[in-house]
């Protein structure tokens, strides 16, 4: 099996099909993050009481918002990615339009910028999160062992 591993700067040299494969693989790791953000809502509902005491109510807010914020960003980018895919047979049709191409490309390069911004952001609220589970569950281990 051949894999194409892609970078943004290259996008100008590639050709339809990489650039189906490029939005097939964005959309693919979009699906992958709206799971993961169900799975870290579910952890912060396990965890609750813990987050809302009077130590990490502040943060535990903050990373609330963040939560939400991204899942309703989510949706938007993931029906952008899919529409620009589904906009990929307008390039392989026999009518030809000036720019056709590059216009494409161009528009790739911006929603594949937003992808990679998104995950970004997902990445360090991700980590934050399991930064703060994990503060929390030696508090409560530490607590435990003292009684």
């Amino acid at each position: 099996m051949k894999r194409v591993h892609t970078h943004l700067k290259f996008i100008k040299f590639h050709n339809p099909e990489d650039l189906h494969q490029d939005s097939l693989t964005c959309i693919s790791q979009l699906l992958f993050k709206r799971d993961e953000l169900d799975f870290l809502n579910e952890l912060i509902k396990e965890h609750t009481l813990d987050l809302i005491s009077e130590k990490t109510f502040e943060q535990s807010k903050a990373i609330a918002t963040e939560l939400v914020l991204l899942k309703k960003e989510l949706k938007p980018l993931l029906f952008k990615v899919e529409n620009h895919k589904n906009e990929l047979q307008l390039l392989l049709d026999d009518v030809k339009v000036p720019n056709e191409l590059e216009d494409y490309k161009e528009e790739h390069y911006k929603i594949m910028f937003e992808a990679i911004a998104f995950n970004t952001e997902f990445k360090t609220l991700k980590k934050r999160i399991y930064i703060l589970i994990k503060n929390i569950m030696k508090a409560n281990k530490s607590k435990r062992l003292l009684n």
